[in-house]
């Protein structure tokens, strides 16, 4: 089976962008499901119902989130009756709306998708080694992905590790560059630090370079617009073992 994680994916911009590449990606490598980050696909950070329905109708089947995942207030009720809208899985239980993951039927199989956000130089969330034993407990497949929404790398890295055998692949999101680590752990978790980013190139993380310069150089608010020009899809690709549930390939994607 073959299973598509893209990276962030960034406002209107990236959006269109992904609708563009993804049938053809999806035919040409014989991609089973897709699963998307989708935590700053409405312009100016966080999802919107309008931005969450693009994605799937442009040929997502999963979108996980991140911090900025309950930023616009009118995408709430959205995670409580869609399924395949996740979030993090480590936020409170009892004060957010949604669920940190999903199972996909396929029929002859199920493949379960995980979100879970690091905590280092973000929010104090629930631990999530503590969270993420919890979900696996309940989940009754092999099949299983992780979206690990994080910014340090050792952070990321130790997840994988501590994750490895127990999980199909793991891809970490959220600093929007994309890393070369990709590999299969030594027990059969496919893993890669961070898959990247899908919007403008030119640009920081998606924002205008100039507005993006001024900002650290003034240390005042300034207000981020995307950036323009020519876009790239960032995206990891993992060869699951439907028996077994490892990874038994993967390819780092670029697509321009």
């Amino acid at each position: 089976m073959n299973i598509l994680a893209i990276g962030d994916v960034v406002g209107s911009v990236g959006c269109r962008f992904l609708r563009e590449k993804l049938p053809s990606l999806k035919k040409r490598e014989h991609i089973s499901l897709v699963v998307a980050n989708g935590e700053n696909s409405a312009d100016g950070n966080g999802l919107t119902p309008s931005s969450v329905e693009f994605l799937f109708s442009s040929g997502v089947d999963v979108i996980t989130a991140g911090n900025h995942t309950f930023r616009r207030k009118e995408v709430y009720p959205l995670f409580d009756t869609c399924d395949t809208l996740i979030r993090p899985a480590n936020f409170p239980e009892t004060t957010t709306p949604g669920k940190g993951y999903t199972i996909y039927d396929f029929g002859r199989n199920k493949v379960a998708v995980i979100n879970l956000m690091g905590c280092m130089y973000l929010e104090p969330l629930n631990d999530p080694y503590l969270v993420i034993d919890k979900v696996l407990s309940k989940i009754d497949t092999k099949l299983i992905v992780l979206d690990f929404h994080a910014e340090a790398t050792a952070e990321k890295l130790a997840m994988g590790y501590y994750l490895d055998g127990r999980i199909s692949a793991m891809f970490g999101t959220h600093t929007h560059v994309q890393t070369s680590d990709e590999r299969i752990l030594p027990h059969g978790t496919g893993y890669i630090t961070d898959v990247g980013m899908t919007g403008p190139y030119e640009s920081v993380l998606g924002v205008k370079p100039e507005l993006a310069i001024q900002k650290f150089k003034e240390k005042l608010p300034v207000r981020f617009e995307l950036g323009t020009g020519k876009c790239r899809l960032d995206a990891i690709l993992f060869t699951v073992d439907e028996h077994s549930g490892k990874t038994v390939a993967l390819k780092r994607l670029e697509i321009l």
